[in-house]
């Protein structure tokens, strides 16, 4: 998903996450979802809307049965804001809200000392394809497959400071649905909203690398503070 996309400057909206779900006010966003993806790390991502192009990203750790924040940064969302993941078409600069893994890591600039994800070097022949007639489709091709046309693809190392860290979501990714979307990172903000990615910080995106552990399956969740796409949904 091409990342970047210019918008003009959005001032972040204020998000009250203690009046979400039917947990105690007071309780962490964590302890009032319905799932968490059953690890003990989790990272949230919250808009107000569904029509916002901007709102936090927290990590949270599983510390003696209770989730703990561990740090939390300003997040930038699609240029068309957030809909439901199941309902997303490509093509729309859309982030699709839902529940999802973090199969690996990649960046043109090398890892943040301490990482412990699989953390793949961007070079000159690294694409993501979002070619729907490719048998490559929303996967990482080095070099470009046969099928997948450059028209329809991204070329990671243009993009080199959204992409100088960046976590892969797993949204369509393990069965494609071809058209829904492909190319959906974790990943360093650009100059305004992204083509439906979510984007953080730089120094934010490698103070999670370095938290990100994989053997405690971190997930990470995208919602709203309410309605059909709130986060305690998930």
């Amino acid at each position: 998903m091409r990342p970047g996309v210019r918008l003009p400057a959005v001032a972040l909206a204020s998000l009250s996450l203690l009046v979400l779900g039917a947990g105690r006010p007071s309780s962490p966003l964590p302890e009032r979802m319905a799932d968490t993806g059953g690890g003990r790390q989790l990272i949230t991502a919250v808009a107000p809307g569904t029509g916002s192009t901007s709102g936090t990203v927290t990590w949270w750790d599983r510390k003696d049965g209770r989730w703990v924040a561990a740090g939390t940064a300003p997040a930038r969302f699609g240029a068309r804001g957030l809909v439901e993941g199941t309902a997303r078409r490509q093509g729309t600069d859309t982030t699709p809200t839902g529940l999802y893994g973090l199969p690996y890591a990649f960046g043109i600039e090398a890892a943040p000392r301490g990482t412990a994800y699989e953390y793949r070097p961007v070079r000159a022949g690294s694409w993501w394809c979002q070619d729907t007639g490719s048998r490559s489709y929303n996967r990482w091709t080095e070099p470009r497959a046969a099928d997948c046309r450059a028209a329809e693809a991204e070329h990671l190392i243009t993009y080199r400071t959204q992409y100088a860290h960046a976590l892969v979501v797993d949204f369509n990714y393990h069965r494609p649905v071809r058209g829904r979307g492909a190319g959906i990172f974790l990943h360093v903000n650009g100059r305004g909203a992204t083509a439906g990615c979510v984007s953080v910080p730089k120094e934010a995106m490698r103070s999670i690398l370095r938290w990100a552990d994989p053997e405690r399956t971190p997930h990470l969740a995208i919602g709203t503070t309410s309605g059909r796409t709130a986060i305690t949904r998930y």
